[in-house]
């Protein structure tokens, strides 16, 4: 009789031990997130989707260092990628990258990537065919105008009283305007984007408004002789949220919200943020 408490008893308390060590091991669901454990396209190694090409300052500097190399861990993107990476615990020659087109990596279907890094914003519409991480960045709004335009160098929404700007209809850049800037003079509004950006080439405006994602874009692709003037601290209506993208029901994303929280909560996106998007690519942040 003795024998048989002593062996129920042992029983018991590795089954206890076990469901504790769930906790260390795993995410979400308490699976383990070892590497050898992770649901990988190839084993041992993660393999990390971008565009082609990575633009700055999500792949590379602004200055042209390491354009479209995001092996060279510079950029927020490919710094993320990497830390996210060290996180679950591998090193930097486990890492491999794989470039997708953007709609192609929304496609229903198997990917040939554990994630994609590619600024998804989050959307019910993509998240019926793809799953995503939480978020690990929030957009911020931001001026877009010319090298040569008065409103470079502005520091205050004091120095935009007098602007004339301009924006798509139905934006939370539109109402950032109306809701934070408030210039004196009422705010220009668009079909689209396009329309907006050909105001100002045209000379109807000071400058633009969007988000700080689609004001790199514009400057480094869409419009010659344009800068970010400025980026606002203050937070729009209804900012956009970008999330890896992962293959519908991969079981790797509850490992990497772990990380993503983690890095969340002791600070390592906001310093990463700050050294990439804001300090990294010069653009001066405007916070009243």
């Amino acid at each position: 009789m003795r024998l048989k408490i002593t062996t129920a008893l042992v029983v018991a308390l590795a089954l206890v031990a076990t469901a504790c060590g769930g906790d260390d091991d795993g995410a979400g669901g308490g699976g383990s997130c070892a590497i050898e454990d992770l649901e990988l396209v190839t084993a041992g190694t993660l393999t990390v989707a971008t565009g082609e090409p990575a633009f700055p300052p999500w792949v590379g500097t602004t200055d042209g260092e390491n354009f479209d190399v995001p092996e060279s861990k510079t950029g927020f993107e490919s710094a993320v990628a990497y830390e996210i990476a060290t996180r679950l615990g591998f090193g930097d020659d486990q890492v491999t990258w794989v470039r997708t087109g953007f709609d192609e990596a929304i496609a229903p279907g198997p990917k040939d990537f554990d994630f994609n890094v590619q600024q998804y914003s989050i959307t019910d519409e993509r998240d019926e065919v793809v799953d995503f991480s939480e978020p690990y960045y929030v957009t911020q709004q931001a001026l877009v105008t010319f090298a040569d335009s008065s409103l470079v160098g502005a520091t205050t929404l004091a120095d935009l009283k007098g602007a004339k700007l301009g924006a798509q209809i139905g934006t939370t850049s539109l109402d950032f305007i109306e809701d934070v800037i408030k210039p004196d003079a009422e705010a220009s509004v668009y079909d689209t984007n396009a329309d907006a950006k050909s105001a100002m080439e045209a000379g109807q405006l000071d400058g633009i408004v969007v988000d700080l994602p689609t004001a790199f874009f514009i400057t480094a692709v869409e419009i010659e002789g344009s800068v970010v003037a400025a980026a606002f601290s203050a937070e729009a209506a209804a900012p956009d949220e970008f999330g890896l993208l992962f293959a519908e029901g991969s079981t790797l994303r509850d490992c990497v919200d772990s990380v993503i929280e983690e890095m969340r909560e002791d600070g390592t996106l906001a310093s990463l943020e700050e050294q990439w998007l804001t300090q990294g690519s010069g653009v001066t942040v405007i916070s009243e």
